[in-house]
């Protein structure tokens, strides 16, 4: 199983046992290509519907079948039928022409492909895995190097006081969706990294984002020392010295891997500072005499994209700990450690700073909206920084009865999904909505029967959570990492007059949440514990609901199903915010604070604006987001016709996803990193 357009030998999948007539569900079980067709998804649901259901796995539902059932399925005519349609698909999408050239190598700290593959925290992963998708459906020229963190990012469970508590499972990459390269002997490659005093093996998985190669680097080696193994262990780990490794072995590994495969890319793109360390790698391998001469050979290899808004958001090391990474860099470039330390340094400011560092050594840079880009050119005034605003993957977060009525495929472009929606009828776009919405209410049952059985709740309390569920009630979504400046708890500021807004039996309201705090973000923890404390509550009990354990399968549900998208960040510290995006796509209207994406998607006839362009100000800032609720959403969603449909309200939905779905796409978004970042790095090669 190779690279369908880059050579990327791989051990092949001996843990499978497949019928020979089944055989190449392994290519389809391999490549994540399965995450944006709905085909593929049937055809593993039809292999074993409890087991898909459970796991959302392939690879894991291939192991756990009977090899009875498998057999009996090689011999379905009907099952074989519906395999080789799938397969003559996604032969046809490896097998288009893309663009032409060598690849760009992005490089990103997490990608957020799909819940199987647990190495992602939050919309930065997100962002790179919808990255990846978008470039697999142009025929970009790209392949994708990361980390496999072996006990990924942690699980959330939320216990009966409502402390966060953290689990940690420990991730097999034989059950997983990623298969492991091989070297030129067929075992598995392994790539030295130089760190001090030592050499670190990484050993080298592969995942298949459509055309797209996506490389995972892993510690976890028999060549390396215990204590080594541990690297690559956790995605985010909380200990400073150990990040530190953990980003020097991504930067330079990147590098190292790229030489290994003879993949020579025109251009790195780092995405967010943890990559910088590939740049120090590029130079050091330069030849060249000095610093100076030696960023300039490199220079043009390097895009730098920036998702950090403020300057405590960058990510800072101690000097003294940096200091035994470089030498040997130093040495190379006959030049002193200091000098090198000094591309990291920010006057004024302690620390050796990656932002910093990227910013130094890249072509390109840009931040992630038209907002974004201000703020960073105030950050970093002697740079020049622009903007490629986020877009999201339509395939991947549209639901499946809005993309029916948009008669949308995985190949159509976003624009004409755009035009197709102008067309809609109210009943057709609020019959879909319904239907989603009601998915959604669903799994809260279910999920919120699983916890409040965890928290030894009778089986009567169990049976009244179905008394809660409201699939006609106005319904808020809220769901993102619970950093302290997204402001998750802002419209709890003032509990008596949301009580009123949510207990009204006239015009009722329900608010679903979910979201993670870093473990070691105790202000984020100690925002969710305040949430669940009121929550939990008799009178708001069921009208507040909080899940535990956000993921990207949460993530659909709830960008899908909710009637109302809220977006809370402190004016301006939002980079982009792309979870508004996937709702605006699904018909849910966005109520936000002007920032981020919002910004330059300000439009009154698509949704709600909280507030200005000002500086947070808590009081004043939750006030305005309850007038907005009590004056104009509320009101608007439940003034009905005769026919009981929110005319106006679905004018909204119409209007959102005429402006949006284009504009706010991922392949827009690749199609402006084509003209702006990859062509303006080396305009010589890119059209």
């Amino acid at each position: 199983m190779d690279s369908p357009r880059l050579h990327v030998p791989t051990r092949p999948p001996e843990h499978l046992d497949l019928p020979r007539p089944l055989a190449r569900l392994a290519d389809l079980a391999y490549n994540m290509w399965w995450t944006w067709h709905r085909e593929a998804r049937a055809l593993f649901h039809r292999i074993d519907p409890e087991l898909w259901a459970r796991y959302m796995n392939p690879v894991r539902l291939i192991q756990l079948s009977r090899t009875a059932h498998l057999q009996f399925l090689a011999n379905d005519v009907s099952f074989l039928e519906q395999m080789h349609a799938v397969l003559e698909q996604f032969d046809a999408d490896m097998d288009r022409a893309g663009m032409p050239g060598e690849p760009i190598c992005y490089v990103s700290a997490e990608y957020g492909l799909h819940e199987c593959l647990p190495i992602y925290s939050g919309g930065l992963g997100i962002l790179s895995g919808d990255h990846l998708k978008a470039a697999s459906d142009m025929g970009l020229p790209l392949v994708g190097v990361g980390l496999f963190y072996r006990r990924g990012y942690f699980n959330q469970l939320i216990d009966a006081d409502g402390y966060q508590q953290h689990n940690y499972p420990e991730l097999d990459g034989l059950r997983m969706p990623i298969l492991r390269v091989r070297d030129a002997e067929g075992n598995t490659l392994r790539v030295p990294v130089e760190m001090p005093g030592r050499t670190v093996y990484l050993r080298v998985w592969v995942t298949f984002v459509g055309r797209i190669p996506l490389l995972l680097l892993d510690s976890w080696s028999s060549k390396n020392s215990l204590e080594d193994h541990y690297i690559t262990n956790m995605l985010y780990v909380r200990g400073r010295q150990m990040r530190l490794e953990q980003e020097v072995v991504l930067g330079r590994g990147a590098v190292a891997v790229m030489e290994a495969l003879d993949i020579q890319p025109r251009l790195f793109h780092m995405n967010e500072g943890h990559s910088a360390f590939l740049a120090v790698e590029n130079m050091r391998r330069s030849g060249e005499p000095s610093v100076p001469t030696a960023i300039e050979a490199v220079r043009s290899r390097h895009a730098f994209t920036t998702h950090t808004p403020v300057p405590a958001g960058n990510e800072v090391f101690d000097r003294e700990a940096v200091r035994p990474f470089l030498e040997r860099t130093a040495a190379d470039l006959n030049t002193s450690t200091d000098d090198l330390l000094d591309l990291g340094q920010v006057e004024g400011r302690d620390g050796f700073n990656l932002t910093k560092l990227a910013l130094n050594v890249s072509a390109v840079n840009n931040g992630v909206s038209e907002l974004h880009g201000e703020v960073s050119r105030q950050m970093w005034p002697e740079y020049e920084i622009g903007a490629v605003t986020n877009g999201v993957h339509m395939a991947t977060w549209l639901g499946p009865e809005m993309a029916k009525v948009l008669e949308a495929q995985p190949e159509t472009h976003p624009q004409k999904l755009a035009e197709r929606a102008a067309l809609l009828s109210d009943e057709s776009i609020w019959a879909a909505h319904n239907t989603q919405k009601h998915r959604l209410w669903r799994f809260v049952h279910v999920r919120g029967v699983r916890q409040a059985a965890r928290h030894g709740r009778s089986p009567e309390e169990l049976r009244r959570i179905k008394q809660t569920v409201s699939t006609t009630a106005l319904t808020l979504g809220f769901a993102r990492r619970f950093a302290p400046y997204k402001r998750a708890d802002l419209l709890f500021h003032d509990p008596d007059r949301l009580r009123a807004l949510l207990t009204d039996p006239a015009r009722p309201v329900r608010l679903i949440m979910a979201g993670k705090a870093h473990p070691a973000d105790r202000p984020g923890q100690e925002v969710i514990r305040n949430i669940w404390e009121l929550a939990s509550e008799e009178e708001l009990r069921g009208r507040i609901i909080l899940l535990e354990d956000y993921d990207s399968g949460i993530a659909r549900l709830m960008v899908r199903g909710v009637d109302v998208w809220l977006n809370t960040p402190e004016w301006p510290r939002e980079a982009s915010g792309t979870s508004g995006m996937k709702a605006v796509a699904n018909g849910v209207l966005h109520a936000s604070v002007p920032d981020g994406w919002w910004a330059e998607a300000d439009l009154p006839e698509c949704g709600f604006t909280i507030g200005k362009a000002e500086l947070p100000e808590r009081e004043r800032d939750a006030g305005i987001l309850l007038d907005v609720l009590e004056n104009e959403i509320v009101p608007l969603y439940y003034d009905r016709g005769p026919d009981g449909l929110p005319r106006e309200w679905v004018g909204k939905m119409r209007n959102s996803m005429v402006a949006f779905l284009g504009r706010f796409s991922a392949r827009r978004m690749l199609e402006d990193y084509v003209a702006k970042v990859y062509g303006a790095a080396i305009p010589s090669q890119v059209g």
